[in-house]
């Protein structure tokens, strides 16, 4: 199953992608952001970050392998979270212009109709959150 979401940002491309992967910036804009781990890196393939996350009403770990980091276009990462499917992940960014088009896209197995509906369903709010976030987040 495939989820994706996009939007056009009047900023540069290195100017977004710069902050969507800078994890300091992560609060503003991310859906249900409780906290950074430390030790969590986020720089080059092989990197783990470890985030908590409050979603389906309750905090959740997780972890994000990074598989391919090429600023200023693509960021590709896999996740994981307790009783949820394995999720990979894709950030495209692309110049329009003088704007950013970015592109998020999830992709996941369900596992059954839980995965196929409740899953689906936050993962939707979540994408859809985020680029409303992002577009109060790159305006100022």
């Amino acid at each position: 199953m495939r989820l994706e979401a996009d939007r056009r940002f009047a900023v540069p491309v290195r100017e977004g992608f710069d902050y969507i992967t800078d994890q300091r910036n992560w609060p503003e804009y991310w859906p249900g952001f409780v906290r950074l781990e430390p030790g969590s890196r986020w720089s080059e393939p092989g990197d783990v970050t470890r985030i908590v996350i409050r979603a389906l009403r309750r905090e959740v770990p997780m972890e994000l392998t990074l598989h391919r980091f090429e600023p200023p276009w693509l960021v590709e990462y896999v996740t994981t979270q307790p009783g949820l499917p394995d999720m990979r992940h894709e950030r495209h960014f692309v110049a329009a212009g003088e704007s950013l088009h970015y592109r998020v896209a999830v992709e996941f197995a369900p596992r059954g109709l839980y995965d196929r509906v409740i899953v689906r369903a936050a993962i939707a709010r979540a994408l859809a959150r985020t680029i409303a976030n992002l577009d109060e987040a790159l305006v100022r």
